[in-house]
């Protein structure tokens, strides 16, 4: 005998016919805006990497990866330049704040998103980032920086704070880091986050007393050796991940933008 809720048993008393439901694939088909021609050739001049299963981007500072300030430019939106007949778009895979530039990985098929979700949830990812810091003699040559974050959202802005293991909100946070330069003030720094949360790196440097360069949030400094600091000093240089198609251990790579070059270059920071 089939059961029926009793708002299915009224709605079949009264004669009423359940509405038609939409399906997914309907709103797979609908994009959210037109995406302009000046910004389809901006994001396919970022393309580092492409085959049938994921896309690499080399993501620049000041754009966001998804939503963004003030309803602009993101590029998750800008992925539907790449739509298929079908109406499906290529997925990001993980995100980087707005301003830090670097690899990002999408996948095009929804096996790949699948498989690569997977792998993230796993951690079969090594993520490596390279920074600029000040006060250069508060880090030693190497290390791991395990102090616990929370998350704190003061107004529409969300930070995390260094707190107790105890907190009740704390998250375990570990990243391995190696200065490769460094001068009396500052220092490039290669930095490998074992765990992914919110700003990890940028707040554990700071902790550490070296916040990054241009990081106005955390403490970092606008100006280095009288040289100007143009924007967050952070770049995901590198993401190794095993390739959806089952070749193993795979790498895509960023090229380190051309200001965090000449910053590193006018401050006399040799390690790029």
């Amino acid at each position: 005998m089939v059961k029926h809720s009793p708002q299915h048993r009224q709605a079949l008393a009264s004669g009423r016919s359940r509405p038609p439901q939409k399906s997914k694939s309907d709103n797979l088909r609908k994009a959210p805006r037109l995406i302009p021609e000046a910004d389809q050739a901006w994001v396919k001049s970022m393309i580092v990497y492409e085959d049938e299963h994921i896309m690499g981007f080399n993501k620049p500072s000041g754009l966001s990866s998804q939503g963004g300030r003030g309803g602009g430019n993101n590029l998750d939106d800008m992925m539907w330049t790449f739509v298929k007949p079908s109406g499906r778009r290529p997925m990001l895979i993980h995100r980087l704040d707005r301003d830090t530039s670097g690899i990002l990985l999408v996948a095009k098929t929804q096996p790949a998103t699948s498989y690569l979700g997977k792998a993230m949830i796993r951690r079969a990812f090594a993520k490596t980032y390279l920074a600029v810091v000040g006060n250069s003699h508060n880090l030693p040559d190497e290390g791991v920086i395990r102090f616990p974050l929370r998350r704190e959202e003061i107004g529409r802005e969300a930070y995390s704070r260094v707190c107790t293991a105890d907190h009740p909100d704390a998250q375990t946070a570990e990243t391995a880091f190696t200065v490769l330069a460094r001068t009396d003030e500052a220092a490039l720094v290669r930095c490998e986050p074992h765990t992914g949360r919110m700003h990890q790196i940028r707040v554990h440097l700071a902790e550490m007393g070296s916040p990054i360069a241009g990081d106005v949030r955390y403490g970092g400094a606008l100006s280095l050796g009288g040289v100007a600091v143009p924007r967050l000093m952070l770049h995901a240089r590198q993401l190794i991940f095993p390739h959806p198609d089952g070749r193993g251990e795979f790498t895509l790579e960023a090229p380190v933008p051309e200001d965090m070059a000449r910053l590193c270059r006018e401050i006399g920071l040799d390690g790029l």
